[in-house]
């Protein structure tokens, strides 16, 4: 499966955090590589399992639910880049990106893969 890059991932973390999702689809959750010489640290991954928790839970996650009751202030105070929140429809920048995720989720769940998550 080819990777899908997701640029300035903290939106997407930081509404996804706020709704205790149950996986950290953003960053992973396993440990990768030990080498810490990485710009927002070491590569992260999802076992198969986690994956499909992940799968089942992005779809039933609308991205509209994500986004309700969401103050554009909460995102400029706790720094969430690119900053700029209060622009009119700015919280919609992050739903084609949540789309693909889900997208790419569901194919690796499909797959019975792990997912690698490499912020770079």
């Amino acid at each position: 499966m080819p990777p899908v890059t997701y640029p300035c991932s903290r939106p997407l973390r930081f509404l996804l955090a706020r709704a205790e999702f149950p996986v950290n689809v953003i960053h992973g959750e396993e440990p990768f590589a030990e080498d810490e010489d990485w710009e927002y640290g070491p590569p992260r991954y999802l076992r198969p399992e986690r994956v499909q928790l992940a799968a089942e839970a992005l779809p039933a996650t609308s991205y509209a639910q994500l986004i309700r009751g969401v103050d554009p202030a909460e995102l400029t105070s706790a720094e969430v880049y690119p900053l700029g929140w209060s622009e009119p429809g700015a919280l919609e920048w992050g739903r084609p990106w949540y789309d693909g995720l889900t997208q790419f989720s569901e194919a690796a769940a499909r797959a019975d893969d792990v997912m690698l998550v490499w912020l770079d």
